[in-house]
């Protein structure tokens, strides 16, 4: 079976997004700046983009898909026509959505039956290939507590963000080994074996 692995970027202070969070301002206040990493150092950092992008299957959360506040219909995400993932995204929301096929592979296909249905379907998509939680903070923090996450992977960037979205708050109990560590002047990567 599959994996399920999670890769986050967080600030020293544990967030991963800033504050006042809004369709102009996606990541919130300042959140743009735990990303440089991926665009000013990308070949020192190919390794970790590769790994992010390597899964077979996504799930993210509804934030994360179309921001806070109402539903927009005619939403087709934040990543402009071929989206990053060429595989198909399970997004969890409470509004049904018929999918959103999109270029380069990527099709967002919307779920309103919870986290276990959304993996469920994810990893039938994903074959024999990893399954990536790929956010936001709400949606890792359910599938951390739930005990379905095999590896997280956290990419620490040099920052304070102050306020925002907390990645950990919540989750209780975890049991985190971490199995391998590198980086750049603007990142640390640690993959962590969630230890059940």
């Amino acid at each position: 079976m599959s994996r399920v692995t999670c890769d986050l970027t967080i600030s020293l202070d544990g967030f991963v997004a800033g504050p006042h969070q809004s369709p102009s301002e996606p990541l919130g206040e300042g959140g743009e700046l735990l990303h440089r990493w991926m665009f000013e150092e990308p070949e020192a950092n190919a390794a970790a983009i590769d790994g992010i992008l390597a899964s077979g299957a996504y799930i993210m959360g509804r934030n994360m898909f179309a921001g806070p506040g109402a539903w927009d219909a005619d939403w087709r995400g934040w990543w402009g026509e071929e989206p990053p993932y060429h595989a198909p995204v399970f997004v969890l929301t409470h509004q049904p959505r018929e999918p959103l096929q999109m270029q380069g592979g990527t099709t967002f296909n919307f779920v309103t039956d919870g986290i276990e249905s959304a993996l469920a379907r994810a990893r039938e998509a994903a074959g024999s290939k990893d399954v990536a939680i790929a956010g936001g903070a709400q949606t890792a923090r359910q599938y951390l507590s739930a005990g379905l996450i095999d590896e997280l992977r956290l990419h620490t960037a040099p920052i304070i963000l102050g306020a925002g979205e907390r990645l950990l708050d919540g989750v209780g109990n975890l049991t985190l080994e971490p199995t391998e560590v590198s980086g750049t002047s603007l990142v640390t990567h640690v993959r962590y074996r969630v230890v059940r």
